[in-house]
Parts: C-alpha cells; structure tokens; sequence
C-alpha cells in the first residue's frame, strides 16, 4: 500500500492509515480499485477532451454598456414596443428591452414565416442523418465543450438572462447556470446507461428467446419553451436531443428573443468546434400562427412544450394533425406543507429562508416555484412573524444597474398580469385574508420603465378563494392555514395543478402521509425543487401536464423505444409451427385426411396449460394434452 501512498489524497490519509494497520488487504484492494477508477476517469476525459471556442458576444453584455431606453426611440421601434408591452406583438418586428430598466437590446428582428419553418426542419433532418450514426462518445465531447463554455462564461450567460428577463444574477446562478451545468454533467455521467439496450425477462415458453429494448434517435424533435429562464429553458432540451442522436427546432419565446439568438450561437459553436453541423439545432421566432405551423408539422417526431395550458390545448390540437406526440408541463400551484412537530419548530428559521427562496426566486416567475404555504397550527403564527420583516426589507431593482447596493429581486418580464394580480389580491382581502404587506404594482424611483411588483405577503388564505387556485407567478407569499395532517394535504390537493411540492417536517408518519397522499408528478422534503437538482424526471399530473423530461425518462421520452426479441440459440433452436396448428389447420397430419380442428384447438390449450397453470399439477395436465394433441 506504501508505494500508493503518493496517489492518495489528503483527505483520505487517515483513511488509508487505518486501512494499512488494521487490514491491510482489504485496503490494498480497495485503493488499487479507486486507482483503477480514477484512471479510467482520466482516460475517459482524454479521449473526449472539451474544445475550447468562442462566439461574438453581444455588446450589450458589456459592463459599460448603458443603452438606449425604450422611451427615447423614435419612429417604428418605440410603436413596436409600447404594442409588446400592452400584448400586442407586430407581424414584420420583433423588438427586446430589458425588463429591469427599459434599455433596448439589438436591433429588433423579423419573425420567422411558415417556409422559415419548413427550411428550418430540412436542415435539421440533413443534419440529423449523420449525426443519428455518431457514437456517445462523440455526443460527450460535445456537451462537454458546452460545459467548459457554460463554466468559463457565467458572466456573459448570466448578465444576457438577467438584461432579457430582468432577473438578479443570483437567481439567474441559481436558475439558468447551476441547472444547466447539472443536467450536462448528468447526461455525461448517466446518459449513456439511460440508452444502451437493456435486457428484459422472457417466459417458460419463450425461454429460448432474448429479450431487449432499444433506445434509438427519433429523427427531428422540437421544444417550445418558456421566457422565465431563457439560457436553462433553450439548453435544457437541446441536451437531451442531441445525446439522443435527434436534431431540434427550439421556439423560444419571443419575449426573450435577444438572448436567444446568442444562446443558439453558443450551442452551434460547440456543435461546430466538434467538428458537426450547426444545423442540428434551429431556432424559430415566430408568432402564434407561424407556431402553429410548426407544431403541426409532419417534419418532427416530438414537441415538448412549456407554457399555459390555454396554449397547451392549441398546440396538443395542431401536433395531433401530423400525430405527433407532446409533453406538457403547464405549470402549477405549488403547495408546501409546514408540519409542526418539536424539531421543525426549532428549525423554523432556517425553513423561512428556503420559503423565502421558493417563493421569490426571478420573482415568482418560477414552475416549481412555491405558490402556497401551508401551515398546521404550531408554525403557523411562528412563521408569520419570521418572514414579515424579511418581506418588507426586500428591495427591487436592475442587478446591473443598482451599484453599490444589490437589490434582493429583479423584475418581472411585463406588465401584463399587474391588474389581474391586484384584482386577485383585493378579491382575497374582502373575503377575509390579511394584507402584510405589497400587493400592488411598484414604481421604481430609479427605473420608472422598470416592470415590478411589490413582494407581498398575504396570511389567512383560505382554499375558496381565489387566488388560492389561480396560477400567480409573481412575488408573492401566500400562507394558509390546517388544522391536522389530513387537512394539510387536502388544501394542498384543492387546485386544479400537481407538478411540484414540498414537505418540511420530521415525523416520520406525517411526511409519509404527505408524500402517499399529495398529488403532484415531483416531491422535495425539507426543500424546494430539489429534485430538479438531480435530475430526476420532471413533470406533474392534472392540470400541470402529462410526460417527462429530465433524467432517465427525460432521454427516453425523444427516442424510440423499440422491442427486439431474437433466438437465445439461433443453430439449436428456433419457432417451428407444429403440423396440427399449421395453416391450413383442418387437414390431417400426414394423411391428407380432413379433422374437424378439435386436435388443434386441445393442443392451444395445452400450450396455454404448459406455461400458464398455477401449481406444478396444472402444467403436467397442460404438457399431457399438449403430447397428446401433437
């Protein structure tokens, strides 16, 4: 073990110390392993070595850059953004401003048109052929370029994500950069395993055959994703499909098509650094009546879709023209369960925090974010007094703009839902809800183009009302009350959503309950949206949509699955139809002579005897008329 001592690390020494004195075999299996594992490690990386590129990056990414506000523009872009920011999108110009603050970004852009669609798709399907025959090796040294880009240039990624949604570079660290460096990492680690063929189990009587699935490319797929998160939100599928061997068409949303089009640069750069097509990922910024022609496309094998579910219907009605399968996440009304057992008391503080995070984070403009908290009577009135201050004290503004000080949220991507979250608001507070504090639109003394809402806690919401079964999407902390456990979870299953949820809490029993008993496709307990963190599969139930993505099922869910059953022993055996069963069945076996086909029908039953009676009798009945009717 001495002559490994050199390799060892630091933290381990002790270990291995105690390994050499106490066992000292058993420590130099266990080392020379970790050595062996490491080397391959090693080997693995050289072999599939990132590539180091770069891309043009937008000058407005510069730290000096201030730009111009959307109110001093003249002429035709200053008409097409006051249309934007009312909803109301202009056929020839798409133009972007930073939410935050006003500034414009670029120069605006022509939406895409049905033939940009249907070009867009055959240069994706050319692309895809050759790329469909690439070995995952190949795929790794490209999502691994792609993480040593994300990795060195945080900073660009995430000053464009916070100039295009307005949100704080914490939570873009959070949002857009930690989730996606997770999903590369996890993908180079696991994607492979999530592909390769598995074996699957035969039966008596098709023991002599091998049983296996397949996970093969699917062709051309395509993501339409949401604005909250436009760095994750377009890399996100974009990762999956690859390393399934497809192509994709990603439709960003056109609130955040600044970004988007450098992102798509970023992710054909490695593409091309790779020595591979850059047409293997497009990009479409259209309009609704361009998307539908997209969506309805005979060109794509799968749509993921991410957004409302009033748009979810349209864009499920056109994929179903060309029978394309969709996954839908729609959203939720995430609930989060406060128990009150004596170690969750102390630990109140610290579930504040997490609370604080989950509601607050890109300022409410999160899927998993938390929409409801739920608290049983001994955390209740604790809670309360811990997050009142907390709310009031947080500050609002441009995280690239507000120097020295750094304001805890940014701002949301337009003004669009300001009345009807006031309305929802005021609606609560007539029907006995207590206003904390917030709960109307902010004017930012600083940034007055700026889209904010005051941080608002709303205490005593109950299921009836509401704004306890409406969607918020917006900084909004809504505490409700529960009597007991049962009643918890039955709030907690009053909406109309289950995509995610949260337990905090320490007994055993009662969280169980929970977990059993909460209807929602992903659970954290004692966290928020842990299991996005991981990987695991992503999705919900009821209203928040049907299908995964993320994980094992997430790379499964764009490839075909395809069952392949072969011979065990191809030169000794094989399926032989038996003479009585053979077509046609009456005729005799060997004499020409015509039978009714009582024999032949015996025989089926025997067969199914054989290999599906209860009890070792039964199949010996079943194997006796089976020779019997041969």
């Amino acid at each position: 073990m001495d002559c490994l001592a050199p390799f060892i690390p630091p933290a381990l020494q002790p270990l291995a110390a105690h390994l050499r004195t106490q066992c000292p075999m058993l420590g130099v299996a266990l080392l020379s392993l970790a050595a062996a594992y490491l080397g391959y490690l090693y080997l693995l990386g050289r072999t599939e070595a990132a590539v180091t590129f770069n891309v043009p990056i937008p000058p407005e990414i510069r730290a000096n850059w201030t730009g111009q506000k959307w109110d001093e523009l003249q002429g035709e872009g200053r008409k097409v953004l006051e249309g934007q920011i009312q909803g109301q999108w202009n056929d020839e110009l798409i133009m972007s401003y930073c939410p935050a603050d006003g500034r414009v970004l670029g120069k605006g852009i022509k939406p895409a048109t049905p033939d940009d669609v249907d070009r867009a798709i055959e240069a994706a399907k050319n692309a895809q052929s050759e790329w469909a025959h690439t070995s995952f090796a190949e795929r790794r040294k490209v999502l691994r370029t792609l993480l040593k880009y994300v990795l060195d240039h945080q900073d660009d990624l995430v000053t464009a994500c916070c100039l295009d949604s307005g949100k704080t570079k914490v939570d873009a660290a959070f949002g857009e950069i930690l989730v996606t460096a997770e999903k590369l990492k996890w993908t180079l680690d696991h994607g492979e395993r999530a592909l390769s063929p598995e074996s699957r189990p035969t039966n008596f009587l098709m023991m002599y055959k091998k049983n296996m699935v397949t996970y093969e490319p699917l062709g051309v797929v395509s993501a339409c994703v949401s604005w909250n998160y436009p760095f994750h939100n377009f890399i996100s599928p974009v990762i999956s499909a690859l390393f399934a061997g497809n192509a994709i068409v990603v439709k960003p949303s056109e609130q955040t098509a600044w970004s988007s089009a450098f992102f798509l640069e970023v992710i054909r750069g490695a593409l091309s650094s790779c020595g591979h097509s850059r047409d293997l990922v497009q990009s479409i910024i259209c309009l609704p009546a361009v998307a539908s022609h997209l969506t309805s496309h005979a060109g794509l094998s799968q749509i993921t879709f991410i957004g409302s579910k009033p748009v979810a219907h349209k864009v499920c009605e056109s994929a179903a023209k060309a029978l394309t399968p969709v996954t839908v996440e729609l959203g939720g009304k995430d609930p989060a369960v406060i128990l009150d057992d004596a170690r969750t008391i102390r630990d109140l503080p610290a579930i504040a925090s997490i609370l604080m995070r989950g509601v607050f984070q890109s300022a409410g403009q999160n899927c998993i974010g938390v929409e409801r908290i739920i608290a049983l009577p001994g955390s209740y009135d604790p809670l309360l007094a811990l997050v009142s201050a907390r709310i009031k004290s947080l500050s609002l503004g441009s995280i690239l703009l507000d120097h020295p000080s750094t304001p805890d949220i940014g701002a949301m991507i337009s003004p669009a839902s300001f009345s009807r979250l006031e309305s929802l608001i005021a609606d609560a507070v007539s029907h006995g809800a207590r206003l904390i504090h917030g709960g109307t639109r902010h004017q930012h003394p600083t940034h007055p183009l700026g889209h904010y809402f005051t941080p608002t806690l709303l205490a005593d919401v109950t299921p009836t009302m509401a704004i306890a079964q409406t969607e918020l999407f917006a900084p909004v902390f809504l505490l409700m009350r529960a009597v007991s456990v049962p009643d918890a979870i039955s709030i907690a299953n009053s909406t109309d959503y289950g995509l995610g949820a949260s337990v905090f809490g320490h007994n055993a029993s009662d969280v169980a309950a929970c977990l059993a008993n909460i209807q929602a496709g992903m659970v954290s307990v004692n966290d928020f949206g842990s299991y996005y963190a991981v990987q695991l599969p992503f999705g919900g139930v009821k209203g928040s949509g049907y299908g995964r993505f993320a994980g094992e099922e997430g790379l499964r869910g764009v490839s075909n699955t395809k069952a392949v059953c072969v011979d065990r022993f191809p030169r000794l055996m094989g399926t032989r139809i038996p003479p009585r069963v053979d077509y046609p069945i009456c005729k005799g076996v060997g004499m020409g002579a015509k039978e009714d086909g009582t024999g032949a029908w015996e025989m089926c039953k025997g067969v199914v005897e054989t290999g599906y009676q209860i009890g070792l009798v039964g199949r010996v009945k079943g194997i006796v008329r089976l020779l019997g009717n041969m």
